[in-house]
């Protein structure tokens, strides 16, 4: 079997069983299960959720977006080999950490396969939440032009390239289009401050003002339990993406959860320590296949322009990367994976199959 072969591309054609459409992302598809299925699941394997709560499976691919575009590489590499796998596997073992540590639980239910989660519906905080230890990325890009506030945080002058930051600092943007919200443009993506927060949580989707103050815990300590971890393993936690919704737990309780996925090459970025103390940055994270983007393309505008995005999308679809980049991409995040687990990462011989075979003999959710 070809390289190219073990690569889950598409993830939105499997056969499991389901009444809805199925909602496919960037990277991840999500089938919703039947009621019936759910319910039958949930009593035979004991999940620790309302009798009724709808749940899904959640198959994460191997595609890589970046730009927001998805990338392919030379000889039908239609993603990286082991991305997938180890985004779950980092997500769930930072997921586990935070149980652990008392935080608050995740989506997560089951894990069948490396590919799959089985998870609970949640209703989401309409936020992206970025937690910033260091300057870097966009901050830095606005800062050196003279920008000196962020989200409603002033910073001080003097500040220079990839420096920590005084603080861990807190820059929530909207997630999806919000609409009516006073000050807030209509776009997705965009910064808010802790005060638009505030004035209008249940537009952001918060049932209760003091939500919003476990939240920012939630972030903080969330971010600082991944931090240190990887400080044991000479790795810098530069910054993160979270985000949240509420579930129903089995005894009727509304409860805040983490979503989506956690401390990963792909939602992080994370520097080698060794070459930081030596004053160079090696990227352990997407930030470093971004860079390469930056300088493959004779005109890096159009992957950073917003204005140019039918001209990214064709360049996205009409350009196959160089296999290497994609290869390289791999090393980076199996090594990460393995680094955080301690453990080599088992990845699937044939994923679509080896899926499609788990979740029919032992979740009877295939026909």
């Amino acid at each position: 079997m070809s390289l190219a072969d073990k690569v889950l591309a598409a993830n939105n054609d499997l056969p499991i069983r389901t009444r809805e459409p199925v909602h496919s992302g960037k990277v991840r598809s999500v089938y919703w299960l039947t009621p019936e299925d759910s319910a039958r699941l949930i009593k035979e394997r004991h999940y620790p959720v309302a009798a009724d709560a709808p749940l899904a499976i959640m198959v994460i691919s191997d595609r890589i977006s970046a730009f927001d575009c998805i990338w392919r590489g030379e000889g039908g590499l239609n993603g990286v080999p082991g991305k997938g796998a180890a985004l779950n596997a980092i997500s769930h073992h930072w997921f586990s950490l935070f149980r652990q540590h008392g935080l608050a639980d995740s989506h997560i239910l089951d894990v069948p396969h490396p590919l799959v989660w089985i998870v609970q519906k949640a209703r989401p905080i309409k936020i992206e939440a970025i937690c910033r230890q260091y300057i870097t990325g966009s901050m830095w890009r606005a800062y050196s032009k003279g920008e000196r506030e962020f989200c409603g945080i002033t910073l001080p002058d003097g500040l220079e390239k990839d420096q920590r930051l005084p603080e861990l600092l807190i820059t929530p943007s909207t997630k999806g289009i919000l609409k009516g919200i006073p000050g807030v443009p209509e776009a997705d993506d965009v910064n808010i401050s802790r005060a638009d927060i505030e004035a209008n949580y249940q537009a952001f989707n918060f049932s209760r003002p003091e939500d919003i103050n476990h939240y920012e815990t939630l972030l903080k300590e969330g971010f600082n339990a991944i931090s240190q971890e990887l400080t044991k393993l000479d790795q810098i936690f530069v910054d993160t993406k979270f985000e949240f919704g509420y579930v129903t737990d089995a005894q009727g309780q509304e409860k805040l959860i983490y979503l989506d996925e956690v401390g990963t090459p792909d939602s992080s970025r994370i520097w080698d320590g060794p070459a930081h103390r030596q004053g160079k940055i090696i990227e352990q994270s997407k930030e470093a296949f971004r860079q390469l983007l930056l300088n493959h393309f004779p005109d890096p505008d159009i992957l950073l322009n917003k204005d140019r995005m039918p001209e990214r999308e064709a360049l996205a679809r009409d350009n196959l990367l160089p296999r290497d980049a994609l290869l390289a991409v791999s090393e980076t995040y199996v090594g990460m994976a393995e680094k955080i687990l301690g453990t080599k990462l088992v990845l699937p011989e044939n994923p679509k199959d080896e899926i499609i075979q788990r979740l029919r003999d032992d979740y009877g959710l295939v026909d």
